[in-house]
C-alpha cells in the first residue's frame, strides 16, 4: 500500500523529532542537566503517542501531541532565551540542573573543533578539564541550534497534522 503524502510527512517528521530528541537527551545527560532530561523524556513519549495516533487514526493522541507541541515550543524558546541571556535569564544559572549539581552544557567543554591544551589542572589529586581556548561554534549557539531544529520540525509536523 502506497503511503499517503501527509502520513509520510508525519512519519518522517516524527522520526526526525525522535532522533534529534534522543541526541539532545544524551548530551543533556552528559551535562547533568536534569530539567531538560525530564522534559526530553516526556517529549519522546508524546511523539510516540502522536505517531500512534496518526497511524491508528486516534484523534485524542493527535490532540495530545498538538497540545504538547505548544509546551515544547515554549520550552525551546525558554532554553534559547536562557542560553542567549535574554529576558533577564542567564546561561550561568542552575535552572537546567535544578540546583542539584554544578554541571552545565556538555558542549561548553566539548564543542565543535574546540582547542584546549588538555593539560591537567595544577592539583595532582583532582583532574579538571581546562577551559576551551577557542571553538568553531560556542556552546550556547550549539544549544540554540538544537532548539531551532526542534522548533522547525515540530512546527512543520503540526502544520501537516492541522492541514489534514
Amino acid at each position: 500500500k502506497a503511503c499517503v503524502k501527509s502520513e509520510c510527512v508525519c512519519f518522517c517528521s516524527c522520526w526526525l523529532l525522535q532522533v534529534t530528541a534522543l541526541e539532545r537527551q544524551v548530551f543533556d545527560f552528559l551535562g547533568y542537566q536534569w530539567a531538560p532530561v525530564m522534559i526530553n523524556f516526556f517529549h519522546i513519549i508524546v511523539v510516540v503517542l502522536g505517531l500512534f495516533g496518526v497511524i491508528q487514526y486516534r484523534s485524542r493522541y493527535v490532540i495530545l501531541y498538538l497540545l504538547w507541541t505548544l509546551l515544547w515550543v515554549g520550552w525551546n524558546v525558554f532554553v534559547s532565551c536562557l542560553y542567549l541571556d535574554l529576558g533577564g535569564l542567564s546561561k550561568d544559572s542552575d535552572i537546567l540542573t535544578l540546583g542539584v549539581s554544578s554541571h552545565r552544557s556538555w558542549w561548553k567543554d566539548n564543542g565543535p573543533r574546540c582547542e584546549s591544551d588538555g593539560l591537567p589542572s595544577a592539583g595532582w589529586r583532582k583532574w579538571e578539564p581546562t577551559p576551551a581556548l577557542s571553538c568553531w561554534l560556542e556552546y550556547q549557539y550549539v544549544e540554540v541550534l538544537h532548539c531551532i531544529v526542534q522548533l522547525l520540525v515540530s512546527v512543520s509536523l503540526c502544520h501537516t497534522l492541522v492541514s489534514e
